[in-house]
Protein backbone atom coordinates (compact mmCIF):
# COMPACT_ATOMS: atom_id res chain seq x y z
CA UNK A 1 0.00 0.00 0.00
CA UNK A 2 0.95 3.61 -0.55
CA UNK A 3 -0.20 6.65 1.37
CA UNK A 4 0.13 10.02 -0.34
CA UNK A 5 0.22 13.47 1.24
CA UNK A 6 0.26 16.65 -0.85
CA UNK A 7 1.62 19.99 0.29
CA UNK A 8 2.71 23.31 -1.14
CA UNK A 9 -0.57 24.78 -2.26
CA UNK A 10 -1.59 28.35 -1.55
CA UNK A 11 -2.65 31.69 -2.93
CA UNK A 12 -0.51 33.27 -5.63
CA UNK A 13 -0.92 36.08 -8.14
CA UNK A 14 -1.16 35.37 -11.83
CA UNK A 15 2.31 34.89 -13.28
CA UNK A 16 3.65 33.52 -10.04
CA UNK A 17 4.98 30.09 -9.14
CA UNK A 18 4.30 27.30 -6.68
CA UNK A 19 5.90 23.93 -6.08
CA UNK A 20 3.67 21.11 -4.94
CA UNK A 21 5.04 18.04 -3.19
CA UNK A 22 3.56 14.58 -2.92
CA UNK A 23 5.18 12.59 -0.13
CA UNK A 24 4.58 8.87 -0.06
CA UNK A 25 4.89 6.17 2.54
CA UNK A 26 5.53 2.58 1.61
CA UNK A 27 8.64 0.73 0.51
CA UNK A 28 7.37 0.16 -3.03
CA UNK A 29 6.97 3.82 -3.96
CA UNK A 30 9.62 3.61 -6.67
CA UNK A 31 7.54 1.07 -8.59
CA UNK A 32 4.53 3.37 -9.00
CA UNK A 33 3.56 5.72 -11.78
CA UNK A 34 2.57 9.00 -10.11
CA UNK A 35 0.19 11.52 -11.59
CA UNK A 36 -1.13 14.92 -10.64
CA UNK A 37 -4.80 15.66 -11.18
CA UNK A 38 -6.79 18.78 -10.42
CA UNK A 39 -10.42 19.55 -9.81
CA UNK A 40 -12.03 22.96 -9.93
CA UNK A 41 -15.52 23.56 -8.50
CA UNK A 42 -18.22 22.09 -10.76
CA UNK A 43 -15.55 20.46 -12.97
CA UNK A 44 -14.48 16.87 -13.39
CA UNK A 45 -11.11 15.83 -12.03
CA UNK A 46 -8.59 16.18 -14.84
CA UNK A 47 -5.12 14.81 -15.49
CA UNK A 48 -2.41 17.45 -15.26
CA UNK A 49 0.94 15.63 -15.38
CA UNK A 50 2.45 12.23 -14.75
CA UNK A 51 5.82 10.60 -14.28
CA UNK A 52 6.99 7.04 -14.71
CA UNK A 53 8.44 4.99 -11.88
CA UNK A 54 12.04 5.79 -12.84
CA UNK A 55 11.32 9.37 -13.80
CA UNK A 56 12.38 8.74 -17.35
CA UNK A 57 9.01 9.50 -18.94
CA UNK A 58 6.70 12.40 -18.25
CA UNK A 59 3.38 13.52 -19.67
CA UNK A 60 1.40 16.75 -19.48
CA UNK A 61 -2.00 18.04 -20.45
CA UNK A 62 -1.66 20.57 -23.26
CA UNK A 63 -2.81 23.50 -21.13
CA UNK A 64 0.22 23.24 -18.80
CA UNK A 65 2.97 22.26 -21.25
CA UNK A 66 5.90 24.63 -20.98
CA UNK A 67 4.71 25.95 -17.61
CA UNK A 68 4.59 22.91 -15.31
CA UNK A 69 7.32 20.37 -14.64
CA UNK A 70 6.85 17.06 -12.86
CA UNK A 71 9.82 15.32 -11.21
CA UNK A 72 10.48 12.72 -8.57
CA UNK A 73 13.08 11.77 -5.99
CA UNK A 74 12.64 8.10 -5.20
CA UNK A 75 15.21 8.27 -2.40
CA UNK A 76 12.87 10.71 -0.66
CA UNK A 77 9.68 9.01 -1.86
CA UNK A 78 8.48 12.36 -3.16
CA UNK A 79 7.08 13.67 -6.42
CA UNK A 80 7.07 17.37 -7.23
CA UNK A 81 5.03 19.60 -9.50
CA UNK A 82 6.75 22.88 -10.28
CA UNK A 83 4.15 25.32 -11.55
CA UNK A 84 5.31 28.52 -13.23
CA UNK A 85 3.46 31.31 -15.05
CA UNK A 86 0.31 30.43 -13.16
CA UNK A 87 -3.04 31.55 -14.54
CA UNK A 88 -6.40 32.03 -12.80
CA UNK A 89 -7.69 28.99 -14.70
CA UNK A 90 -5.13 26.86 -12.85
CA UNK A 91 -7.13 27.41 -9.67
CA UNK A 92 -8.20 24.01 -8.33
CA UNK A 93 -7.57 21.36 -5.71
CA UNK A 94 -4.54 19.39 -6.83
CA UNK A 95 -4.26 15.69 -6.06
CA UNK A 96 -1.48 13.19 -6.54
CA UNK A 97 -2.31 9.60 -7.34
CA UNK A 98 -0.42 6.34 -7.76
CA UNK A 99 -0.84 3.25 -9.91
CA UNK A 100 1.11 0.21 -11.05
CA UNK A 101 -1.55 -0.98 -13.50
CA UNK A 102 -1.32 -0.56 -17.26
CA UNK A 103 -3.96 1.49 -18.98
CA UNK A 104 -5.01 5.02 -19.78
CA UNK A 105 -2.81 7.14 -17.56
CA UNK A 106 -5.09 10.15 -17.86
CA UNK A 107 -8.08 8.30 -16.42
CA UNK A 108 -8.88 8.61 -12.72
CA UNK A 109 -10.13 5.02 -12.83
CA UNK A 110 -6.60 3.67 -13.25
CA UNK A 111 -5.31 5.00 -9.94
CA UNK A 112 -5.53 3.02 -6.74
CA UNK A 113 -4.16 5.53 -4.24
CA UNK A 114 -4.95 9.21 -3.81
CA UNK A 115 -3.83 12.00 -1.55
CA UNK A 116 -6.22 14.36 0.21
CA UNK A 117 -5.48 17.28 -2.11
CA UNK A 118 -4.00 20.73 -1.75
CA UNK A 119 -5.71 23.97 -2.78
CA UNK A 120 -4.10 26.21 -5.38
CA UNK A 121 -5.68 29.61 -5.92
CA UNK A 122 -4.38 32.01 -8.58
CA UNK A 123 -5.66 35.57 -8.39
CA UNK A 124 -5.86 37.84 -11.42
Amino acid sequence: QVQLVESGGGLVQAGGSLRLSCAASGRTFSSYYIAWFRQAPTNLREFVAGISSTGGTTAYVDSVKGRFTVSRDNAKSTVYLQMNSLKPEDTAVYYCAATRRPGSLTSTLLYDYWGQGTQVTVSS
